[in-house]
């Protein structure tokens, strides 16, 4: 098995990325362009999200055909040149594998549409309780029922998310059988990685009312789904001991993340969770505006490390991705300390236990747009929920702020290559509006400036590489009751880490909790391996820190 704890993955909006034929929309050949880019970064791995064939519904996760490649994107041949020459700079390649539902203008979705009974059990159909009543009360993460009728069967099928993205019936060998095809075809051609979206809610439970929810606890991490991705591994990527894997996990519990990512290997290499990107929701429900709960970060955090370092399991660790607002908008500060807060959340990510996963202009500090019109929106989760949001009281200007703080669209806009028209990012009209503020915010401007929050990411990358103590070292959490400290120890054998960081734009001081004070790190012979200040300070027995500053610090015990 490739040794993911040492590794990097840079993840790739293809659409967003770079535009090579002047379109508006990225493609293959744009990444290719931009190889030299993400190797000078130092990752190891890209992550694509799906370039399939697709009527981009839900922006490629509605796939057509897990087979072909959308002509948008470019073709077969262009895919292969871009694993090979991300091979010669000794990156590979992830791919973003839908299983858990296809397009519904997929092929065996339409034969099921015509009555094919084969295909007809490839998907989810279910009689109504009654005339104009759904099988359940389950509500689609779109918005709405997640059952859509339809008149020629008198029945409804099942949609988790859009209504044209029917859920697939793991339950028939079948289609496992076709999974697992298509997993070794992309095998054949070079990818070294597979990420699988949504993968834990492949295995339905009951179908029945959920008259505490919205029906998540029928169909999370469901009572055959560790049987399913054993069945997976053993037949396709798990052949290959070169081959990567994560799976986002959706509302999941540790529980069951101890099985998906166990060091055995018989499932995952590593999971997505995302419990700790909800400390700014009510409950499960996003579309709200509260400030984020720092201390629940924080014990979210630190249960999942602690808890699946227990279990000798492994943790994806991250803060951004295509689904998901820009975390220096989120967290940080889009002004005075932009730069600052950039790097303080890129520390105390990386050094963590876990993968590190960085998603496209992450690295550049990019912020979100705050798009001001419905028309500059082009996710459909955020079109729905504008509206339902309006329908449930809110004013217009009360919907876009959550808009402008929890749409997909924040991640999606384009890369920032340039300040120049469109950033660089497309020589045409992009498919979506460029951030006004890439005329300050881009890579070339990073690339020339050896203090940028690209350079600091570099740094953070080698660290990784060149201290076994962050790859592969225990965790200890400090400052648990902090009110401002996300502070953590790293041992390793001989080898000890310090990370220390003021989450706020305020001045505050810590006094080094767990034997950690400005005085033992003097007596004790630590460096300061890095920090987002040029110096640091202390105040006697006390840390001065400053805002959102963070510190790296390293001893190797003699």
């Amino acid at each position: 098995m490739a040794d993911f704890r040492k590794s990097v993955v840079y993840q790739i909006y293809p659409k967003s990325f770079c535009d090579s034929d002047g379109d508006g929309f990225g493609d293959l050949r744009g990444v290719i362009g931009k190889l030299d880019y993400i190797q000078k970064l130092g990752v190891d791995y890209i992550w694509l999200t799906p370039f399939f064939v697709s009527p981009q519904r839900d922006n490629g996760y509605d796939v057509e055909d897990y087979y072909r490649i959308d002509p948008r994107y470019g073709t077969m041949k262009d895919f292969e040149e871009m694993v090979a020459e991300a091979a010669k700079r000794g990156i590979g390649v992830m791919l973003d594998m839908v299983f858990n539902h296809t397009s519904d203008r997929h092929e065996w979705f339409q034969k099921a549409l015509a009555g094919d009974e084969k295909y007809k059990n490839y998907y989810i159909f279910r009689k109504g309780k009654a005339p104009g009543v759904p099988p359940t009360n389950w509500e689609s993460k779109f918005g709405g029922s997640a059952w859509e009728y339809v008149e020629k069967f008198d029945e409804y099928y099942l949609h988790l998310f859009d209504v044209s993205q029917p859920d697939l019936n793991w339950d028939n060998p079948k289609v496992r059988q076709e999974v697992q095809k298509v997993i070794r075809f992309w095998m054949t051609k070079g990818v070294k990685g597979f990420r699988f979206d949504v993968v834990n809610l492949i295995s339905k439970d009951k179908f029945e009312d959920d008259f505490e929810g919205d029906g998540r606890r029928f169909y999370t991490d469901g009572p055959n789904i560790h049987k399913y991705l054993r069945e997976l591994n053993a037949a396709t990527f798990g052949t290959d001991t070169g081959i990567i894997t994560v799976g986002e996990m959706s509302s999941t519990s540790m529980e069951n993340c101890f099985h998906y990512a166990n060091e055995d290997g018989k499932e995952l290499s590593m999971v997505f969770n995302f419990h700790h990107l909800k400390v700014d929701f009510m409950g499960n429900e996003k579309w709200v505006l509260v400030p984020a709960d720092f201390q629940k970060l924080k014990d979210i955090l630190f249960s999942w490390q602690e808890g699946m370092a227990q279990h000798h399991a492994w943790n994806a660790v991250f803060w951004c991705n295509h689904d998901q607002p820009r975390v220096v908008s989120r967290f940080g500060d889009e002004g005075r300390y932009w730069k600052e807060s950039a790097k303080m959340l890129a520390t105390m990510i990386h050094c963590l236990r876990g993968t590190p996963y960085i998603y496209q202009g992450e690295e550049l500090g990019m912020t979100n747009p705050n798009f001001t019109d419905i028309s500059q929106y082009r996710d459909v989760e955020s079109i729905n929920h504008f509206r339902i949001l309006q329908e449930k009281g809110l004013s217009e200007a009360d919907a876009y702020r959550i808009l402008q703080i929890h749409s997909r669209d924040s991640g999606r806009t384009p890369m920032q290559w340039t300040g120049g028209k469109s950033g660089g990012f497309t020589e045409g009209e992009p498919w979506i509006e460029v951030n006004q503020n890439c005329d300050r915010i881009n890579a070339a401007q990073q690339l020339s400036d050896e203090h940028s929050i690209f350079h600091y990411y570099r740094k953070l990358i080698a660290l990784r590489k060149t201290y076994d103590v962050i790859a592969m070292g225990n965790i200890e959490p400090l400052a648990r009751r902090d009110p401002a400290v996300f502070a953590y120890r790293r041992t390793w054998e001989e080898e000890e880490l310090l990370v220390i960081c003021n989450f706020y734009g305020r001045d505050v001081t810590w006094d080094g909790d767990g034997g950690c004070s400005p005085k033992t790190l003097y007596e004790g012979g630590y460096e300061r391996l890095l920090g987002n200040y040029e110096d640091w300070r202390e105040e006697g027995d006390t840390f001065a820190l400053r805002p959102y500053e963070a510190m790296v610090f390293y001893r190797k015990k003699k």
